[in-house]
């Protein structure tokens, strides 16, 4: 398989500018001509091997910033709102995507932004008789999505926010239920635990934070921590939010929770701490859950955001399904990007794991744009924690390209040279013509119907 060249011209010149250097000065720092570094930053050429090693001896870059992440995420999310009828049956080229969300990302995002209004008005013009008599309504974005698209483009990493909460771990030091109660006491605030259907309840007027017995340890110890985080890091997730520019307050207090979240799960699995556990125990979810008192759900988000710049793990994707197949959690940093709207491909192991409760399923995997990744799925069904109160069922995904099978103990006594399954992201952009589970046709292929002749599809996809 051919290696995918690199081209990063907008990161380049943002790099460049970053520096207070001229082209011309740059390009001899670089070692190569001014026309070729024009080039580069305006994506007529690759970024050259000679180039990366010169950025990083030169400068001390972390080359592994100028990866199309960003831009292959806006590709995917580009592709999937161009596959709406409302563009019509043919789309502009994939070449052209990629130029503009390399060339051009913040009008790429604009566009995707665009999108995402439009969608809202359809789904509001639709459902009409709910904005009937609503003088004065404005279109909002939908908060939940703004949020979702937040992190998305952070990669799920929040430097300031993990080095806040490993500083804090190093703090407690291994101590985390008292370290955390004693942090908080010192703001005045008391523990107590209750017999109570909500895991967590933080009551501000007398200072006393309540958690369930209902719910698991680990469930106990992250609300603890979420607590902790919006306590003492108030400021920090403030002036994170500041950054951010959310649209309204909803999403902007979706948001801090969110970043409270992230805070727990960074003070429960600190970065370093937990990133030289993942190699010494070859990404063993179970043993990297016992070892930390975390769940098996946690340990697994925690590896999908080990994106540290000059520290990165092995780059994983992590998703959580529920058993309608709706995506409820989804971060990659991987080339793999999941569909924006809707459930994830039927043919992906993560919907047999509600079949088998316990147990881990493995998965060789191919896309439709040729990767290879090794895909591990699980159920993690949530008691209520009483009789009659209901279970929440949902499934994890997590998975990596399958170069890096060898560091995880789930590649042994794998063939990691056949055996790959076709998945992919979304029905509506899938470019494969005969796959036996497609829900609905491709919009960037045209269709041929003979009534005479039934296969697996009542169609027939173009493929030229």
């Amino acid at each position: 398989m051919a290696t995918q060249k690199l081209y990063a011209g907008a990161k380049l010149r943002e790099t460049r500018t970053g520096l207070g250097l001229t082209q011309k000065l740059f390009a001899e720092k670089l070692g190569v001509s001014l026309p070729y570094l024009n080039q580069m930053e305006n994506n007529n050429r690759p970024v050259s091997s000679t180039v990366l090693l010169a950025l990083a001896q030169e400068f001390g870059f972390d080359v592994t910033q100028l990866s199309t992440g960003e831009a292959e995420r806006l590709v995917s999310d580009m592709r999937e709102a161009l596959a709406d009828p409302v563009f019509g049956e043919t789309p502009p080229p994939l070449a052209d995507l990629r130029l503009a969300a390399s060339n051009a990302p913040a009008l790429a995002r604009a566009f995707l932004e665009l999108h995402r209004h439009y969608r809202q008005t359809h789904e509001r013009l639709a459902s009409l008789d709910e904005a009937l008599g609503r003088e004065g309504s404005s279109l909002q974005p939908s908060p939940w999505e703004e949020v979702r698209d937040f992190f998305h483009y952070c990669d799920n990493y929040i430097d300031a926010v993990d080095h806040a909460a490993e500083h804090i771990a190093n703090q407690i030091d291994g101590e985390l239920e008292s370290g955390a109660r004693r942090l908080l006491s010192r703001k005045g605030l008391a523990v107590q635990y209750s017999d109570s259907a909500d895991l967590r309840h933080f009551n501000p007027q007398s200072g006393v934070l309540t958690l369930s017995t209902r719910a698991a340890a680990p469930t106990r110890r992250f609300q603890l921590l979420v607590q902790l985080g919006l306590v003492t890091q108030n400021d920090l997730l403030e002036a994170t939010l500041d950054l951010a520019r959310f649209q309204t307050d909803e999403a902007r207090a979706i948001a801090k929770l969110g970043l409270a979240n992230y805070f727990a799960g960074a003070v429960l699995l600190p970065y370093r701490a937990f990133q030289a556990a993942a190699a010494e125990t070859r990404h063993d979810l179970e043993r990297l859950a016992d070892r930390f008192g975390a769940s098996i759900e946690q340990v697994a988000h925690r590896l999908s955001t080990l994106q540290r710049p000059g520290a990165k793990g092995i780059p994983f994707f992590f998703v959580r399904v529920d058993q309608a197949g709706t995506i409820t959690k989804r971060h990659s940093a991987t080339r793999l990007q999941f569909a924006r709207y809707g459930g994830a491909c039927p043919l992906w192991n993560v919907h047999q794991a509600f079949e088998t409760p316990g147990r881990f399923l493995r998965q060789l995997a191919e896309t439709p744009d040729g990767v290879r990744y090794l895909c591990l799925a699980r159920d993690v069904s949530k008691s209520g924690g009483s009789w009659g109160a209901p279970t929440r069922r949902y499934a994890i995904g997590l998975g990596c390209e399958v170069r890096h099978a060898p560091a995880l103990v789930y590649g042994d006594g794998l063939d990691l040279s056949q055996g790959f399954e076709p998945i992919g992201i979304s029905c509506r952009i899938c470019e494969r013509s005969a796959c036996h589970q497609r829900s609905v046709p491709p919009l960037e292929r045209k269709l041929s119907v003979d009534p005479g002749l039934r296969g697996v599809l009542p169609y027939e996809v173009d493929t030229g």
